[in-house]
């Protein structure tokens, strides 16, 4: 067989490099702990930037919950749009404030729900349990008529589901029903920007956003109105 010449070996490895370029590019943008594809950024109602900037907060939340507590607890750290949400175990009422603390003080962040247990950190049957709800959701989630499911991030803790994203009033009722409805959840937390109709449908219009007050630290105890953490009753 003919060896290549160098012409051909210089194409081929510029199309090799090309190739890398393209998939690194892909590869670039994580969100929600996995790569994300053009369909998950296309149909994420937040900017491209937004989804940047919240693995970025991950990420730097995470180290710092390493390096304030190592082994001596257990920090979830999920952003969206900037609202961060805390879950998992810390050994005392300070140590839970000194995590809140810590999140607050990351670059972008501008709300920090701290849903930090205070005790010994959550079996791993239980915290087994809690990843298989999450898929759970997540299907049921995908299958609800009328809910964005790509643009809803799902969180849950000892049974309790966390639902986050920018959805409208009625789009978030129907995504928290679909939730309390899976078997084996406990509660639904619902931590939503709640946006008009009107932006999705002219997505070059600024997002019209409802204020929350910061959510009562305890999840056991059901937000009245429509403040803060809103937990509905399981079906």
């Amino acid at each position: 067989m003919r060896r290549p010449s160098n012409t051909q070996r210089y194409l081929l490895a510029g199309i090799a490099l090309a190739g890398l370029t393209v998939l690194s590019g892909c590869g670039a943008l994580v969100v929600g702990g996995a790569a994300a594809t053009t369909a998950v950024v296309a149909t994420d109602r937040r900017t491209t930037g937004e989804q940047v900037e919240d693995q970025t907060i991950e990420m730097k939340t995470a180290a710092d919950m390493r390096r304030l507590f190592d082994d001596r607890g257990r920090v979830n750290v999920a952003s969206y749009a900037g609202l961060v949400l805390l879950t998992g175990d810390v050994p005392t009422t300070q140590d839970k404030q000194k995590a809140e603390e810590a999140a607050k003080q990351v670059e972008k962040v501008n709300r920090v729900v701290n849903e930090l247990r205070v005790g010994d950190i959550t079996p791993i049957s239980v915290r087994t349990n809690d990843t298989w709800l999450t898929s759970k959701v997540r299907s049921a989630l995908i299958n609800t008529k009328e809910v964005p499911s790509r643009t809803i991030l799902v969180t849950t803790e000892r049974g309790v589901v966390y639902l986050l994203g920018k959805v409208t009033d009625a789009e978030g009722k129907r995504a928290a029903k679909a939730a309390a409805a899976v078997g084996g959840v406990n509660k639904v937390v619902k931590l939503f920007q709640i946006v008009s109709p009107e932006s999705i449908a002219a997505p070059d219009s600024p997002a019209v956003v409802e204020e929350r007050p910061p959510a009562d630290p305890t999840p056991a105890a059901p937000a009245s109105g429509m403040g803060g953490a809103e937990a509905i009753p399981v079906q």
